[in-house]
Formats: structure tokens, sequence, C-alpha cells
């Protein structure tokens, strides 16, 4: 799903990477659920002021979309662009169609919550390293922040109209110790 970009209004769908060849094609990771859907969206806004992409033509490749954009015609053109993250207008987008719907960007700003009600604090971002989805939570007291996987497990409850979602703690164990039962 899209993640939270620049305004409330945008939201992050992809992020362009190294250039692919020497023909100015590049490799964009797209957060959408299809990638080829980034081709709808195009132009794209930037996180580059004044830059628009416009994506001419795509292929799936590995876990990346291999793309020509327009005006970028050799390598060194393509290596500028590494980085560059793509974001859409949130009305271009389709709302979410069922309870367990919704974009990452609808959980930033919700409040993390135990089952008993405590509060861990509020989430600020949805970041991805690699090996999945994690909820950054930041504690509003101390202003310390937290990863949680965003797993069903670790986030059994989302309720985004009632603005929080539910968390339940991993147990943390000693390399070698086993879990308790």
């Amino acid at each position: 799903m899209a993640r939270a970009g620049a305004t409330s209004q945008q939201l992050l769908v992809g992020r362009i990477g190294a250039a692919h060849g020497i023909r100015g094609e590049v490799r964009i990771t797209s957060f959408t659920e299809d990638p080829m859907a980034l081709l709808r969206y195009s132009p794209l806004a930037t996180d580059r002021p004044g830059l628009a992409i416009t994506i001419l033509s795509a292929r799936p490749a590995a876990n990346v979309l291999v793309a020509r954009l327009e005006g970028i015609g050799d390598r060194n053109a393509a290596e500028a662009l590494n980085g560059v993250e793509l974001y859409v207008d949130r009305a271009l987008l389709p709302e979410p169609e069922g309870e367990d719907d919704f974009y990452h960007a609808d959980l930033i700003g919700l409040e993390a919550r135990l089952a008993d009600g405590k509060v861990l604090g509020e989430v600020s971002a949805v970041p991805n390293f690699g090996a999945g989805d994690l909820l950054e939570v930041r504690d509003h007291r101390s202003g310390d922040t937290f990863l949680y996987p965003f797993t069903r497990q670790v986030v059994p409850e989302i309720r985004i109209r009632d603005g929080y979602l539910v968390i339940e703690v991993p147990l943390q164990t000693e390399i070698g110790e086993e879990e308790p039962d």
C-alpha cells in the first residue's frame, strides 16, 4: 500500500533506484499493491522541487519495475535520479474497499495502545528496510521511538475511524533462552 508522503494529500508510491543499462532506464521500487499501477498515475510528483516524472513504459523484473522515463535517454541522466521518491495525489487513488483495507498513510497519527488500553504513543512512520513493514511508534513522554513488526500477530486490531490501533508487544528473550509457555 502507499505510504505517507510529502503532504497529507500525497502518498509515496515508489522510489527510483539504480540505472538499468546504458539507455536511460531506471529501476523503480513500487509501494503499490500492483506495481504496474504506477503507469496509471503518471506523471508523478517527486521529492525534488519542480521535478515531475512521466513513465513512458515499464516491465516487471525481480522485485522492481524497469522503466523508461520521459526525457531520460542515457545512463548518466538515469543515475542522477537514484533515490528520487515518487508521489501521487491521494484523490487519484481508489478509496479502500473493506474495513481491513487502508493505506499506510492512514496509520500515521493513530494512537498505539496495548490491549488493556495503555497508550504506547503515536504511529509516526511505516518503514520497510527490506524484511517487511514495521510500525514506528513515538512515545510522547520520552520522545523515544520503538519499532514493531507490522503483522497481524503484533497488530491484531486497527481502528482507523476510532483513531487507534492495538499492539501486542512481542516477548523478548535472550539468545538461547526459550520463551515461557
